[in-house]
């Protein structure tokens, strides 16, 4: 593949750059996924993909390179599996999303969580799964056992596509997220309609841009969530208004009513994992209570999963 063309197209500036087409996105992300870029190139790209910023087309595009090169899993029976991506960690406050996976599996719903770390100044999402006891699985064939019989488990990104987590470790070295940061929020290992993906976004931007692209990816059985991100993780902001859309075969799911206010709900500082997964464990056992905003998310995730 000539690369320098598709680079003077996508590499002029937030004025003169030009989208490529879909078809151009996916044998492009292709090649990337799978390590086909030489160095320069890649750098290239990706450093003009952030500037640029991707379209609706190129978006499809990069999905559907994406999603042929992920390792599919068998679904268990029941209720959809809630994907839940982690890729960032604890920083200023405790993280709950594994709090939020705990409450789904108790109300039987089961719970893919996936990810990597690349945080030096954050705390690894997977070291407190570990305090927790929630171990990553050495095989895809065990999560597909924890997933039928505890409702829950934990993949490294490198376990389900290996040129993703490949392009997400470049971030260190360039300075700079890139495309496959987004994609991986939209990767899927399940069987079309099995999976309900939760998309958590940091930035305003991006819920134009999955609110765009979650449509399509939903169409004949699917399910999403389109939520704010605390801190990057997929949990709600316990204090903010709520802000959680959902996406339904296709289309903008009612899922609760509109919330405009702020809580006053304090926000614990506990980052360290062993705190994080104590405060985590009296909040399973009722010594401390659910923020109304978790819980809220479960009840939506469940409300997807089951209808």
């Amino acid at each position: 593949m000539d690369f320098a063309p598709l680079i003077k197209e996508i590499g002029r500036g937030t004025r003169g750059a030009r989208d490529l087409t879909r078809d151009q996105a996916e044998q492009l992300f292709g090649q990337m996924l799978d390590g086909a870029v030489p160095d320069i190139e890649l750098g290239a790209i990706l450093v003009a993909m952030r500037i640029k910023g991707e379209s609706a087309d190129e978006v499809a595009g990069f999905l559907a390179a994406m999603q042929t090169r992920t390792a599919a899993l068998k679904a268990p029976a029941g209720p959809r599996t809630v994907l839940l991506p982690s890729f960032n960690g604890a920083r200023k406050q405790a993280n709950l999303m594994p709090l939020v996976a705990l409450l789904l599996a108790r109300e039987g719903v089961p719970v893919l969580v996936f990810g990597r770390h690349d945080f030096d100044s954050r705390h690894s999402p997977f070291e407190l799964l570990d305090a927790l006891d929630l171990h990553a699985s050495p095989s895809l064939a065990d999560a597909e056992q924890r997933l039928a019989t505890d409702r829950l488990a934990v993949l490294p990104l490198q376990m389900l596509n290996p040129g993703l987590n490949a392009l997400m470790a470049l971030r260190p070295r360039l300075g700079l997220r890139n495309s496959s940061h987004s994609l991986a929020k939209l990767l899927d290992p399940f069987p079309a309609g099995r999976g309900v993906r939760v998309v958590a976004v940091t930035h305003p931007e991006y819920l134009d841009s999955m609110s765009n692209a979650l449509p399509g990816l939903t169409a004949g059985g699917g399910r999403a969530l389109l939520m704010r991100a605390s801190e990057g993780e997929a949990y709600a902001h316990l204090r903010r208004k709520s802000h959680l859309i959902g996406f339904q075969d296709g289309q903008t799911a009612p899922l609760h009513a509109a919330d405009t206010a702020d809580l006053d709900w304090p926000l614990s500082p506990a980052c360290e994992p062993g705190d994080n997964a104590r405060l985590i464990r009296a909040m399973l056992d009722g010594t401390e209570p659910v923020p109304p905003r978790i819980a809220e998310q479960v009840a939506v995730l469940k409300l997807l999963a089951t209808n």
